[in-house]
Parts: C-alpha cells; sequence; structure tokens
C-alpha cells in the first residue's frame, strides 16, 4: 500500500476544517513515511503536537474540557432526572450556591418544596426532604445513612474532626458517649447554678446601664446582649471561667464580629465539598484561620486551646463541670479543645437564635406577651416560682412552654441543609429509587412551617396552638419540633443546655422588666448562614414597678 499523509488524509476536510488542514501540513515530511497498518509512533506523535500552534492548543483544549463538562453535567443531570426541581439545579451547584450567597437558601428550598413536592432536587447530586419520617429514618441509631461531604466544611482546622462534623459513624458514637454526662447534671453539678448566675449577671448589666424611665431612654441592642449572656454561659460551661461579655459589655476576643463572617464563608463552600478539600490540602492551609494568628477566627482557636492547656496540666485541679467530665471519660486533650470550641462556636449562637426570636414574637404580639408575663406573675403569688426561678418549675409553666415550643419552630436555630449520604445500596422514597452517593438534606421552613402538622396559620407565632389542641396532635407538633436537635446517634448533645437557658431567662427577664420595640418599623437585622445572624435589635426597657417582685 502506498504511504499516505496525513495532510492527504484530511485534505478532503480541508473545506470544512481549513484550521485542520494547515495545522498538519508542517509536519507532513515526517508522517509521509509512516504506513496507516504501522501506526504513529510516540516520538512522531510528539513532534506533530509540537508542530501545532498554541491557538490550536487552546481552542483544543477549550473544545475537549467543554466537551467533558457538558457530558458530566448531563451525567449528573440524568441519575437523578426523575427528581424534579428548579432546572438549573440539576446541571451545578450554582443554584446553591446563589441562594447561600444571598441569605436565603431555606426560604429557596421551601419555594422549591412547595412548587414540586416533598423530595425535591436542589443540585446536581441533591435533594431536600420536608417529610419528618423520613428525616427520623435517616438519622435513627441503625439507620446506613450517614453525613454527607456539606460536614467536612464545619472543621475549625484542616484534617481534624469535631463532634459535628465527624462522618465516621463509629467513631462519632464513641466520642458521643464519652461526651454526653457532661451536658447533664449528673456529672455537671453546676449545670443549673451556673446559668443563674449569668442571668443575674445580665441583670446587673440592665439595671447599670440599660434602664430606660420616663424622663431618659437608654436603648439596649437586645441581640448583642442576649448573645453575650449565651456566650458566658458556654464558655464557663466549656472551660471552667466565662470569658467575661457581660461584665465588660463588650465582644470579647471580637468573637461575633469574627463570626459574622465565618458563618456566611462556611456555608457557601459547603455546598461545593470539592472546594473544602481543596481549601484544606497543603497547598493551601496555609491561608487558613490557625492558633498561631494574633486576629480572626484562628486567635480564638488559639484561646480556646489555652484554656483548655490549663486544665491538662499536671498540677491542674479538676472540676465537676463540662470540661471535667470530658476529662474523666477519656477525652484527649486535642479533642476536649476542639469539643470546647464547639460548644462556644454553636451553642452561644443558636442559644442567642431562639431567644432572640421568642423576644420579637413576644413583643410583635402584644396578647402573648401579656398572657406569659400574667402567667409568671401568677406563679409568683401562688408561690409556684421561687427567685431565681428553678429548671423543673419553668417546665410547669404551659404558657412559656408554649412560646419556647413555638420560637424553635418559627426560626429553626440550624436552617442548614444538614445532608445525608443515602447507603451504596440506595433508597426508595415516596416510590422512587433514589442512587447511593445521593445528598439528602432538610427543608426547615417547609417541615417546621407545615400547615398540615401546625394549621393554616403555621407561619405565624401563636403559643395557643400547643394549649387548645388535642393529645395527639400535640404530640405529633413535638415530634416535628424535636427535629430542630436532630433525632436519633445525631441528637444535640447540648439540648438540655439550651432549654434550661430558655426556660430561665424569660421568667427572670419578664418578672423584672417590660420590653418595647424601640424601631417597630424596622426591629433587627436578619440573615441566614446556616444558623441565623440576628443584630441590631434596640429594645426600650423599663422596671416593672407593679409586679409581683416589686
Amino acid at each position: 500500500m502506498a504511504p499516505r499523509s496525513v495532510a492527504t488524509t484530511v485534505a478532503g476536510a480541508s473545506e470544512e476544517f481549513p484550521l485542520f488542514t494547515s495545522t498538519f501540513h508542517c509536519a507532513d515530511t515526517k508522517l509521509d513515511t509512516m504506513s496507516t497498518d504501522q501506526g504513529l509512533s510516540p516520538g512522531l506523535l510528539r513532534e506533530a503536537f509540537i508542530a501545532l500552534s498554541p491557538g490550536t492548543v487552546i481552542l483544543t483544549a477549550v473544545i475537549g474540557l467543554t466537551v467533558l463538562f457538558l457530558a458530566d453535567s448531563l451525567r449528573s443531570w440524568y441519575h437523578l432526572s426523575h427528581i424534579p426541581g428548579p432546572f438549573w439545579a440539576g446541571f451545578s451547584k450554582a443554584w446553591m450556591v446563589r441562594q447561600s450567597l444571598k441569605g436565603t437558601q431555606p426560604y429557596a428550598i421551601q419555594a422549591a418544596n412547595e412548587k414540586y413536592g416533598s423530595l425535591v432536587r436542589i443540585g446536581p447530586n441533591e435533594l431536600a426532604t420536608d417529610d419528618p419520617k423520613l428525616l427520623r429514618r435517616m438519622m435513627a441509631s441503625r439507620s446506613p445513612y450517614s453525613r454527607g461531604p456539606w460536614y467536612n466544611a464545619l472543621r475549625f482546622e484542616p484534617g481534624k474532626d469535631n463532634l459535628f462534623s465527624m462522618r465516621d459513624d463509629d467513631a462519632h458514637a464513641k466520642l458521643r458517649n464519652k461526651m454526653a454526662a457532661g451536658y447533664s447534671g449528673k456529672e455537671n453539678e453546676s449545670l443549673e447554678r451556673t446559668i443563674d448566675a449569668h442571668i443575674a449577671r445580665l441583670i446587673d448589666l440592665i439595671e447599670t446601664k440599660y434602664l430606660s424611665t420616663s424622663r431618659e431612654y437608654r436603648p439596649a441592642d437586645f441581640a448583642q446582649k442576649i448573645q453575650y449572656f449565651t456566650l458566658d454561659v458556654i464558655s464557663d460551661l466549656a472551660f471552667g471561667q466565662p470569658f467575661g461579655y457581660v461584665d465588660q459589655d463588650d465582644d470579647v476576643f471580637d468573637f461575633i464580629k469574627i463570626t459574622r463572617s465565618f458563618f456566611p464563608v462556611t456555608l457557601v463552600i459547603a455546598n461545593i465539598p470539592s472546594l473544602v478539600s481543596l481549601l484544606h490540602s497543603r497547598l493551601f492551609r496555609g491561608l487558613l484561620p490557625k492558633e498561631s494568628d494574633k486576629f480572626g477566627f484562628g486567635a480564638f482557636i488559639g484561646v480556646a486551646n489555652k484554656k483548655v492547656a490549663e486544665r491538662f496540666a499536671p498540677n491542674a485541679i479538676q472540676h465537676s463541670d463540662m470540661l471535667g467530665s470530658f476529662i474523666r471519660h477519656g477525652l484527649t486533650q486535642e479533642e476536649a479543645s476542639r469539643e470546647s470550641l464547639l460548644n462556644v462556636v454553636a451553642g452561644s449562637d443558636t442559644s442567642a437564635t431562639t431567644i432572640r426570636v421568642i423576644m420579637l414574637s413576644l413583643l410583635s404580639n402584644p396578647m402573648a406577651y401579656r398572657n406569659l408575663q400574667k402567667e409568671i406573675d401568677d406563679a409568683i403569688k401562688a408561690g409556684k416560682i421561687s427567685s431565681p426561678v428553678t429548671d423543673a418549675e419553668a417546665r410547669k409553666l404551659p404558657y412559656l412552654q408554649a412560646a419556647i415550643q413555638e420560637g424553635l419552630r418559627i426560626k429553626a436555630p440550624a436552617a442548614g441543609p444538614l445532608f445525608k449520604t443515602v447507603p451504596e445500596q440506595g433508597d426508595t422514597i415516596d416510590g422512587k429509587f433514589i442512587p447511593g452517593g445521593t445528598q439528602i438534606g432538610t427543608s426547615p421552613f417547609s417541615i417546621y412551617h407545615s400547615k398540615k402538622i401546625f394549621g393554616n396559620d403555621a407561619a405565624l407565632f401563636v403559643p395557643e396552638r400547643w394549649l387548645e389542641a388535642e393529645p395527639e396532635q400535640v404530640e405529633g407538633m413535638s415530634e416535628v419540633v424535636n427535629l430542630v436537635f436532630s433525632s436519633g446517634k445525631y441528637q444535640c448533645l447540648g439540648k438540655p443546655v439550651a432549654l434550661m437557658e430558655l426556660n430561665k431567662i424569660f421568667v427572670e427577664l419578664l418578672r423584672r422588666f417590660d420590653f418595647a420595640m424601640a424601631r417597630p418599623e424596622r426591629p433587627l437585622h436578619i440573615m441566614n448562614a446556616g444558623i441565623w445572624l440576628i443584630e441590631d435589635f434596640p429594645v426600650r426597657i423599663s422596671r416593672r414597678d407593679n409586679g409581683p417582685d416589686a
């Protein structure tokens, strides 16, 4: 067979592909010596590639990458194409990232549920559900579901998991068992006294600096002061001593300022686990916070590590507090540092969120405000409440408990998707097969604002729904609201602490003070970053001269 050059081979295509003809012509001499049945040697291919113009190489690369991207996008779209959702969400993470950047992700997922159904597609490999039963099944103790790559973004340091970011269920269960006793009153004997002490400090701050009278108005930022309170409580429980936010009436260590930037960024990158892996790689981890930093989140990590190190010192005195319990149950110094830091970061914001939301809801609903204050007053007069109120006494106040349930429901403190991974064998949900490896997240507003569960006024703060409903309905509503603390193997260990704070704070504040919004037309600023970032909530606080404790 006569040799045939590549230039000759492609010549017939020169009219439609002139670029190809001119490109290969310069390599014609070498390639003419090759026969088609001999094939092309690597050396000749290398020379042919070198002969290509830079523009052609770039164009070819762009075309190739585009084809690969489109093929991958179509493959990603196809494997969940039977689940409805926003069109572009099936092709890329852009839809999720955009909602995160706007601080509207839970609202957008709720809208998608309302439009497309209970199980909705919100990403190439991500679904969201508004079914409480499915959530409980995914989080059950023996569930084959596990935490998804979304949780990798919640590591404070690359490669080092905390209880919340940990995805290995066995390791998670072992660590959880070591920590559980520290959150109860059995090993943490000072739990209730610690909360009482910090409520007293908050009351003293209000009486000293923020009481308004008929002659003088002293505005107080309720959002700020309440976070000072929750930060002091959790830092005291976590490290054995408070950071002193209320006493200094200041953002100690700039923690609040730091988290206002930390959480939004974390939620955005959590949507893209590959980006998290890149940032945590050796190449980029130097850009991340580290304990040697003088400012920012890294500096706060350093503070936490120093506090814990003091408790692990050879001559350290052991205490019957949360950190002491961690140490007694075998947590290493490094583990204790990470978990204590997690308590402060996660525990202070979520508790503060619910207190703020309940107070805003009470101030927006004068009847609810009066009903709660009257219940507290009547209990004091009847001798059913001591000073300070005990957790057990507060649990017996029905309107207070109803208001707490409504506050948790109206704005679930942790409103991120919290994706779980479908087991390898896949699962069938609502009659539809879901492939293994798919990520299924929660739709908090769709669940906690469900008209089917909570009634047609589900979007409103109505404590009476808990007092007027039949016992079976109350039980069903309670089961759903309890999901704000997760359930099963992932149930929040800090739940007893959070509920104790909620039980006490409103009794102690409303028995002494009257509150009013200082700016009713725009009461506060709120945005979602996985948790709710609430700030700028000015209130007018006055002493109750006719209250039962007056």
